[in-house]
């Protein structure tokens, strides 16, 4: 039997660039960044005072204040990004459908936030003191089981916590739930909320943040031989995917096909990816296998590019191992110089990114690019957007533990 054709049927977003799809798609095009100073917090203590927030979110208007209350600020996310998809794919979730819907939101640490919270009332004020709420505002599944309890969504319910791979491996754990007959739609995808104290504080302590508090619009430099480190990000983002035969059934229209995932480990280091790339590389050469696709197919690639010395000459070389002289043919977009590193979202957004490419034609710029890099060589599209002919887009998605998680998304086509 062949396997079944998976479709996109609706996106929503929550990200620093953007409180929806339109906005921002129109903001990334015109290379408008979301990074600048913090506000969610007094950072007077932190090396970093910089971050990529998002700006104007307000719960209530998808949620009642009571809950939003009961709910940390990462499922707050998701739950708006999954309402706006789900609208978008006009997908109405009853008796007659739940069972056959699922829900995979993933997430790098859940509750960061609310667990930071918690831990200071407890030791200034006293367990008595603490949010009776704790525990289902931490946990990291909460994003993707509020999902589904708001929703109805009956069928499997999984929350991948992979750390920067997890939105990606959200998308990609739905479209094979989907493929093996477990479901016939998922809500899927990623969100985060790590822009807190501590955080902030435990990414610096790494040395892999941008410290260029004065210059926050151009701290964050994917692939410049100038780069500084990455700037934290948060938000979600959120697909409707389902089979074709769904789809059609009940009259979506398709955004996009969905057709392949690859996963793989380094099983080299906790947060440092094999140098050579080698583990980033067989995780796009799985995804292209499992499209049947040849690397000479693929139109662009929307990179992790974290603009740390780590990730960036190592994706490049990765690249160049799948792709070989097609790699230079290829616009790469490392969009995170404008939405800043979304840990466990991250890969749901730039997935959405790769599908609105195909959709209008246009791929993002890589902003901040201002500085040769031998090391980084390829088309990272500097500064400006690009009309592209995008059919076939490819999103790469890294994390720490040696996580790869690639998707390919191809313009939906009837035949």
């Amino acid at each position: 039997m062949s396997k079944p054709r998976v479709v996109i049927t609706g996106l929503g977003t929550i990200n620093p660039c953007g409180l929806t799809v339109d906005s921002t798609w129109d903001n990334l095009i015109h290379g408008r960044t979301g990074i600048g100073p913090i506000t969610l917090f007094d950072p007077a203590p932190l090396n970093v005072k910089i971050a990529a927030e998002v700006k104007g979110f307000d719960p209530a208007h998808y949620m009642e204040g009571k809950e939003a209350r009961r709910r940390d600020r990462f499922a707050q996310f998701a739950i708006a990004a999954a309402a706006q998809a789900i609208q978008h794919a006009h997908l109405t979730i009853d008796d007659s459908n739940a069972d056959d819907i699922g829900v995979t939101v993933g997430t790098a640490v859940g509750g960061l936030s609310s667990w930071f919270d918690c831990v200071e009332t407890y030791l200034t004020q006293g367990p008595r003191r603490m949010n009776p709420f704790t525990m289902t505002m931490i946990i990291p599944d909460s994003a993707s089981a509020q999902v589904a309890i708001i929703n109805g969504a009956r069928g499997p319910n999984v929350a991948p916590v992979s750390a920067c791979a997890a939105g990606a491996d959200g998308i990609g754990l739905a479209y094979e739930l989907i493929l093996r007959g477990d479901a016939k739609a998922m809500i899927c995808g990623g969100s985060e909320a790590t822009v807190s104290a501590l955080g902030i504080a435990a990414f610096d302590r790494l040395g892999a943040m941008s410290r260029e508090n004065d210059h926050p619009a151009t701290a964050c430099r994917p692939f410049s031989g100038d780069r500084s480190g990455l700037v934290m990000g948060e938000g979600a983002a959120i697909f409707v995917i389902e089979t074709l035969e769904n789809a059609l059934e009940r009259g979506a229209e398709p955004l996009a096909e969905l057709i392949g995932y690859g996963c793989t480990c380094d099983a080299f280091h906790i947060s440092a990816p094999l140098e050579d790339g080698s583990g980033a590389a067989k995780a796009m050469k799985m995804a292209l296998r499992h499209a049947d696709l040849q690397p000479t197919d693929v139109d662009t690639i929307n990179a992790h590019g974290t603009a740390t010395d780590l990730n960036d000459p190592t994706e490049t070389r990765a690249i160049k191992t799948v792709f070989s002289e097609h790699a230079y043919k290829i616009p790469i977009s490392g969009t995170k110089s404008m939405t800043g590193h979304m840990m466990g979202a991250t890969g749901a957004l730039e997935a959405l990114m790769c599908v609105q490419a195909i959709r209008t034609g246009q791929v993002p710029p890589t902003i901040n690019l201002r500085v040769p890099d031998p090391q980084c060589d390829l088309d990272y599209v500097p500064n400006v957007a690009r009309d592209v002919p995008v059919r076939i887009a490819m999103s790469n998605a890294f994390g720490f533990g040696g996580h790869n998680s690639v998707l390919i998304v191809k313009r939906y086509e009837e035949n």
